[in-house]
């Protein structure tokens, strides 16, 4: 049905949230979006038979779909191709989560109640006020903060938090980015959407959420990973 929310959740090795973190994801979106939504499980080949899961919940529910790709090639691949489904099948909004409960599911809801409301891009933040995180040890803040205030001093933007993944966009703001032209893969994979966005003349709101580090399954994120950010959001600007 065109103009639906989707949601897009790329997993890999996360048997032991999918079901879990689909089922109320579903019933967030079943709340936001009466009309119709759709949950898209992107699974890059997990060894772990979350790929098999996933199609479980798909023969559940109706509104899940799976898309298996055979390669692990970066969360920034993975998210694109389930962009590009979402909006060949008609999505209205897409949004993006992760699979591991360090995002609310509840929260969905206030983000695309932010896009219904006027913004085309809708950011789930951790540095404005009224959000935060929980769990993190101090070196992990310095990452994570520091990384935000790096992109935003090279980027030249007022947005706080640049590299969280919990996001809505509208689809207009979406299909601006031109996949064919995202260069990250890893860590600068959320700058670079953003900063897109924002060249693109599109309005960026940012909603205060609570992260949670994973309880279950393990971290994808590695130094590697966040090298790749240095070096990476300078091209951005100064390409």
């Amino acid at each position: 049905m065109s103009g639906e929310p989707w949601l897009i959740l790329p997993t890999y090795n996360e048997a032991e949230n999918i079901q879990a973190i689909v089922t109320a994801a579903g019933r967030a979106l079943a709340g936001a979006a009466p009309a119709g939504y759709r949950v898209l499980i992107v699974d890059d080949g997990s060894p772990d038979g979350t790929g098999e899961l996933a199609d479980g919940l798909a023969a559940q529910h109706a509104w899940a779909h799976v898309l298996h790709r055979r390669e692990k090639n970066g969360i920034g691949p993975a998210y694109l191709a389930g962009f590009r489904h979402a909006l060949e099948h008609g999505a209205g909004y897409v949004l993006e989560m992760d699979a591991d409960f360090s995002h609310d599911p509840a929260d969905l809801a206030r983000l695309l109640q932010a896009v219904y409301d006027g913004a085309d891009l809708a950011l789930g933040s951790r540095y404005v006020a009224g959000g935060g995180v929980e769990e993190w040890g101090l070196l992990r803040r310095i990452i994570s903060e520091g990384g935000s205030t790096y992109a935003r001093l090279v980027l030249g933007l007022s947005i706080k938090d640049l590299t969280g993944g919990f996001k809505c966009f509208r689809r207009e703001a979406l299909e601006a980015i031109h996949f064919d032209r995202v260069r990250s893969q890893g860590y600068a994979f959320q700058v670079e959407l953003t900063y897109r966005a924002v060249q693109a003349g599109f309005r960026v709101v940012e909603v205060p959420i609570v992260f949670r580090d994973r309880q279950r399954g393990t971290s994808k994120m590695s130094w590697r990973i966040a090298a790749e950010a240095m070096w990476l959001v300078p091209l951005l600007r100064f390409r």
